[in-house]
């Protein structure tokens, strides 16, 4: 009887609370009889003043998709993807204007350096941003990401030295820990059957951040000699050729900043939960989810640390082929490259950062609909390598035969990379509970950000020893480049089947 009474007083106050209140929680009903089961009750508590509980009660009652959060969630994305790339396409010139480098052949050594700096400071942040995004909300990490943009990407476009250049790097990636939480953003602000959209509009913001980087960085680098009637050798722009760019991506990180203002929260922040619970008086009517119990180590989650594996084999990849491309692009015929300008490479990447947005915005979701999350991935790394292949034989084009197929190439090489990374991180995030979500991206952030890390290096030290056998008899530089790119892309096809790809037990296989 007395189980009874508090029960019912408990569920009065639910439903009268509820409407400023916020986790909600299940409560076990009162007992019928003392020799039957429990029947279990679907009364939803919502504590008041959790903005995680406001969000999923919203979540709940919208059965829309959250255009709100996701422009949010493009918006900053954007803004925080814009410098990691945006210094590839005047890294080589940036280089030669610095002095470090003894021969043309060792620049592509220091560019390597320089550009591997960012991931290298992030790889050394990123779980701690994502474990304190698990303790004081997504919403602080990200205006905090964001603000490190301004400062330390303006810092850079003022760099004469290389040391200073380096410094700045490694500070802007081991203080930008947007990464982690971001992708549990995503997944909190979402139906499940809109995950797949939010995470796509994630990877589509952050890929044409990627791509659109270096096009800013193309276009508007050495702004005096692209430029000399709009700009004066003796303005800021003449003394620090490489600021334009970085100051224009540092004012899309700040309005992305005050946008944050409007950003809600996603994290449950409950507090004297205990004291509550104490407060009824009768075990049985105890919330089950406060109960304390051990989570499940991350490094023990098979199906996360088997996804992580193939996404970082992935990263690796994509973050090679970035710099590569950029590099091969630039460089002489002579060495196999094209002979591009920088701005030319600016506007190669502008049409594929293009097809990109046009992909992920109106085609990957029914991509996604239709293959699912590993289909999709196999396909696409397959499709990879031909795609890849075919590089080293358009130095025999010229033109508009050139221009076609280069364009087709990066257009369809960036779809394909973003099918395989939304799909990663669809899988990395089904795989744990939202109180472990930012430490597992923030883990996923950590490792990627090895790989993205020795990417970059490896792929300018790998460049400047193809440039000087590029006579070769088997497999000249051009072509050895691309071969090793394709083994990589490989070796990631592997990985996504069994045994090495374990998938969570309630994840629909496709």
């Amino acid at each position: 009887m007395w189980s009874e009474l508090v029960h019912a007083v408990l569920a009065w106050t639910i439903m009268d609370n509820s409407s400023n209140s916020t986790r909600c929680r299940t409560f076990p009903a009162a007992d019928q009889d003392d020799d039957e089961a429990p029947v279990e009750a679907t009364t939803k508590v919502y504590y008041e003043g959790c903005p995680g509980c406001a969000m999923e009660r919203k979540v709940e009652n919208n059965t829309g998709i959250p255009y709100k959060e996701l422009i949010f969630v493009g918006v900053t994305s954007l803004a925080s993807a814009l410098p990691i790339s945006s210094l590839f396409p005047f890294l080589y010139f940036m280089i030669q204007d610095m002095h470090v480098a003894e021969t043309e052949q060792d620049i592509g050594l220091y560019a390597g350096l320089l550009g591997a700096s960012y991931m290298a400071g992030r790889f050394f942040s990123s779980l701690f941003w994502g474990v304190v995004a698990d303790r004081i909300g997504r919403k602080p990490i990200i205006a905090f990401s964001l603000f490190t943009v301004v400062i330390f990407n303006t810092l850079f476009g003022l760099s004469t030295k290389y040391w200073m250049a380096l410094t700045t790097r490694v500070l802007l990636g081991s203080l930008n820990g947007m990464l982690a939480p971001m992708k549990a953003y995503c997944i909190e602000v979402c139906r499940p059957e809109h995950h797949a959209l939010g995470l796509s509009i994630l990877s589509t913001a952050w890929g044409v951040g990627l791509v659109v980087g270096p096009s800013i960085g193309g276009y508007l680098a050495q702004p005096v000699k692209q430029y000399p009637n709009l700009f004066s050798e003796n303005s800021i722009f003449g003394r620090f050729p490489y600021f334009l760019p970085c100051i224009c991506i540092s004012l899309i990180a700040l309005g992305a900043l005050i946008s944050c203002i409007w950003l809600p929260e996603t994290l449950h922040l409950h507090k004297n939960l205990e004291m509550e619970v104490e407060m009824v008086g009768d075990s049985r009517v105890t919330p089950r989810q406060e109960a304390p119990h051990p989570e499940k180590s991350l490094y023990k989650n098979r199906p996360l640390m088997s996804s992580i594996t193939a996404y970082c084999v992935f990263t690796l990849h994509d973050t090679a082929y970035s710099e590569i491309f950029s590099l091969w692009t630039i460089s002489d015929r002579k060495y196999g490259g094209l002979g591009f300008s920088s701005k030319d490479v600016g506007q190669v990447l502008a049409v594929s950062g293009a097809g990109l947005l046009v992909y992920q915005l109106f085609i990957y979701r029914y991509v996604h609909q239709l293959l699912g999350s590993v289909h999709s991935c196999r396909i696409a790394s397959a499709l990879s390598i031909p795609i890849l292949a075919a590089y080293p034989f358009m130095t025999n084009l010229s033109g508009t035969r050139l221009g076609l197929a280069l364009y087709f190439a990066a257009v369809a090489k960036g779809a394909l990379a973003m099918t395989i990374l939304t799909g990663n991180s669809i899988l990395q995030n089904n795989a744990v509970s939202q109180s472990q979500r930012g430490a597992a991206n923030g883990l996923s952030a950590t490792a990627q950000s090895f790989f993205k890390t020795i990417a970059p290096a490896g792929a300018g030290l790998l460049f400047s020893w193809a440039q000087k056998r590029q006579n070769a008899t088997i497999l000249p530089g051009d072509q050895v480049i691309f071969v090793i790119l394709n083994v990589v892309e490989l070796i990631g096809l592997v990985l996504t089947f069994k045994p090495f790809l374990s998938l969570p037990k309630r994840y629909d296989f496709k």
